[in-house]
């Protein structure tokens, strides 16, 4: 296995699902996303060297009915009315690509995509400027610390895929996911 195992691509996606019993709305959510029919295998957060990015209509290209997939995944559910949720996935990938980046989830209600998906990749920055030993401060703003990372010259690029919903007014589950899919081939 060894090698065989360090995925060569990945894509993001993302989806919603809304019905009255909460499992269905993670099966409509997993089908708006285009990875039902996949048996997904949860694992963490290591973007890997020599990895690409490939947009999802590629990547589900790749995939087969039952085939088992390697992904990070985040997602939420309520069954709340009207109440805003967001499951979102956030990347730092390094300039250097013979090392590797960091992925992360995040979970959240109250957020809008744009907050929860600058959240995420916040996250998945500074676990990577951590390892790069990028000095910056924790308690500056996202757009600030973005721009030290950009000027070490070591964070190459950041980016998130985040799905957000209200939940149904008549309080069916609604179910949001977000989704870094690895490839293997």
């Amino acid at each position: 296995m060894g090698k065989n195992m360090v995925p060569r691509r990945i894509f993001l996606t993302k989806g919603v699902g809304k019905h009255k019993e909460r499992l269905t709305s993670f099966e409509l959510a997993l089908r708006d996303a285009g990875i039902a029919s996949q048996n997904l295998v949860r694992v963490s957060s290591i973007f890997p060297p020599q990895c690409r990015v490939i947009p999802r209509a590629l990547g589900l290209k790749h995939l087969d009915h039952g085939e088992v997939v390697f992904a990070v995944v985040a997602e939420n559910s309520t069954h709340e009315p009207h109440r805003l949720l967001a499951a979102s996935i956030g990347l730092a990938i390094p300039a250097d690509r013979s090392t590797y980046g960091y992925l992360s989830e995040h979970h959240s209600f109250g957020e809008t995509d744009d907050q929860a998906g600058d959240y995420a990749e916040e996250l998945a920055a500074e676990m990577l400027a951590t390892t790069l030993d990028v000095e910056f401060d924790p308690d500056k703003s996202w757009d600030e610390k973005k721009e030290v990372y950009r000027l070490s010259n070591k964070i190459v690029r950041t980016m998130n895929v985040t799905q957000s919903a209200v939940g149904d007014k008549m309080g069916k589950w609604t179910t949001v996911i977000a989704a870094a899919i690895f490839i293997f081939d």
